[in-house]
């Protein structure tokens, strides 16, 4: 476990000398190669922002659940707990945080009821902690009464839009919720909607409206459509303007998950739903209250079929420019080294059967670079697999078509310091070198005691002896081709939480700590 009285006391160290004072390897990584390791902090910090627990390329979805577990317990409490909200409200992320809320209720954590609050915004979140904690995974198969007593409040206070949103999906549904921790509803409103949502007598009069509105629809189809969650209506015999309605009703992120839907149900043949589509896709406040991923909107583009018309594909284009406006303008010059090798083919969110995304790490990988060229035109793309590949990129094109260009190379063994070899050839100058990468570096051999990257990078800062190294992990394996010190950052992710650390990083405002030191800086 990490020394915090030695992190304390050197905390504001202005050489940062609570990091490696030699660039020693201390680990191998998953291709047996030398690499750093990450304290315990930052390790889980890592596997929280990038795991989904899922296969990836080199570890299994149970090797993930074990190594995370592992970390709850060589951390503290409060860093576990600040760990799942920056990876809720910061990353985005689902079934990772509810784990680590689930780890806390192991440790009897005075942090466990305002962490829950936080992380259990909605139902889907809500309905992922209670499966984590009957299966057995974190230790315990019952929920436990504290555990019992925060979802009990969650379903007590949702208002009815929340609790529709949440009776949607299965494993455990919420009707199994509500039969588990037995709420007891003070509203006649909610008495009735839980006494319905499970299948017991209630009182029709006293059900919310929209709850009365659906089952009056399902008895009478001339009606007009209730809002209500459309799942629940699919099994129903709708009519193309019924489909338009769910259109006109739906939040962005279902709008963006369901275009080709609409398409077959004909809804863009109804005149101005187009448009009106469009318009929603690219408005700017949606955007951002749907706290988008920008790889979201790529997997949205690249899986809409022929019967999605252009000006909405367009519109996919446009929300991504939008969701990537707080990529930051780097003052000098910035270099971004994209990994394109064999390894970033994996699913970006592991592999999920017939769920698994379309979306691999290489397209992470593209899509950074391709967001920071836009911002910053002056900006060199190297490509790597083996060796830095040469690809053709118009700054001014936009993003989805730089990233689509940068994504089709693909394939080649890893090696991270590639770019880095290129770069001391030419004996360049840059004030920012950014890697996007899995880290899974395997084909350069080690330079005495540091790997190629580091002895590679250390040549460069004779060069640019202000220059600054960031390494972005898109994969959960928990070491790194390049030792955290004052110059170099390591940071995992792919929301756009990455790129305000990255400007934090190159202004020098981040703590000697850098990334762990913004997690801990989250007040519970």
């Amino acid at each position: 476990m990490v020394n915090t009285q030695l992190f304390q006391s050197l905390k504001n160290s202005l050489t940062n000398k609570f990091l490696p004072v030699t660039d020693e390897t201390n680990t191998t990584n998953f291709s047996g190669v030398a690499a750093y390791k990450f304290t315990a902090e930052h390790k889980l910090a890592q596997y929280a922002a990038t795991g989904c627990l899922n296969a990836t390329y080199y570890a299994s979805a149970e090797a993930q659940l074990a190594t995370v577990l592992d970390l709850t317990k060589e951390v503290t409490p409060l860093f576990v707990a600040q760990t799942a909200i920056y990876c809720r409200e910061r990353g985005y992320m689902k079934d990772m945080p509810a784990l680590l809320v689930a780890a806390l209720t192991m440790r009897n954590a005075v942090e466990l009821p305002r962490t829950f609050k936080r992380v259990m915004n909605n139902g889907k979140m809500l309905r992922n902690f209670v499966q984590i904690l009957r299966s057995g995974a974190i230790g315990r198969k019952s929920l436990g009464s504290r555990p019992k007593k925060l979802v009990q409040a969650w379903l007590n206070t949702a208002s009815e839009k929340e609790l529709l949103a949440a009776a949607v999906g299965t494993t455990p549904s919420l009707a199994d919720v509500v039969k588990m921790v037995h709420p007891k509803p003070v509203e006649a409103w909610r008495e009735a909607f839980f006494a319905w949502l499970i299948g017991k007598p209630y009182k029709a009069e006293a059900l919310p409206p929209v709850v009365a509105a659906f089952e009056a629809f399902k008895k009478d189809r001339s009606l007009a459509l209730p809002d209500v969650p459309f799942q629940m209506l699919t099994a129903m015999d709708l009519t193309t303007e019924d489909w338009a309605q769910i259109a006109r009703q739906a939040g962005w992120q279902m709008l963006r998950m369901n275009l080709n839907t609409f398409g077959r149900h004909g809804v863009y043949a109804l005149p101005g739903m187009v448009d009106l589509i469009a318009a929603k896709l690219s408005n700017a406040e949606a955007i951002a209250k749907a706290k988008v991923f920008p790889y979201q909107l790529m997997a949205a583009y690249k899986a809409a079929n022929e019967e999605v018309p252009l000006p909405i594909k367009n519109a996919l284009q446009d929300a991504m420019e939008i969701a990537l406006s707080n990529v930051p303008e780097i003052f000098g010059k910035v270099v971004v080294c994209a990994d394109v090798s064999g390894s970033m083919s994996s699913a970006v969110t592991g592999y999920r059967g017939s769920a698994t995304t379309a979306v691999r790490c290489i397209d992470i990988a593209a899509l950074v670079a391709a967001a920071m060229l836009r911002k910053n035109p002056s900006t060199l793309v190297l490509p790597f697999e083996e060796k830095v590949v040469k690809c053709e990129l118009n700054p001014r094109d936009s993003v989805m078509t730089n990233a689509q260009k940068l994504a089709a190379i693909g394939g080649g063994g890893t090696n991270c310091s590639a770019p880095l070899v290129q770069l001391n050839k030419q004996k360049a100058q840059a004030d920012l070198v950014i890697f996007v990468s899995d880290n899974e570096s395997w084909m350069e051999a080690s330079r005495g005691r540091s790997t190629a990257t580091m002895a590679e990078w250390n040549v460069f800062k004779q060069r640019n002896p202000q220059a600054k190294l960031v390494c972005i992990d898109i994969a959960p394996y928990g070491t790194t081709q390049a030792a955290e010190r004052d110059d170099i950052l390591n940071v995992g992710g792919f929301s756009d939480a990455v790129f305000k650390i990255i400007a934090a990083f190159a202004a020098g405002q981040l703590s000697a700590e850098h990334w762990v030191g913004e997690v801990k800086a989250i007040d519970i």
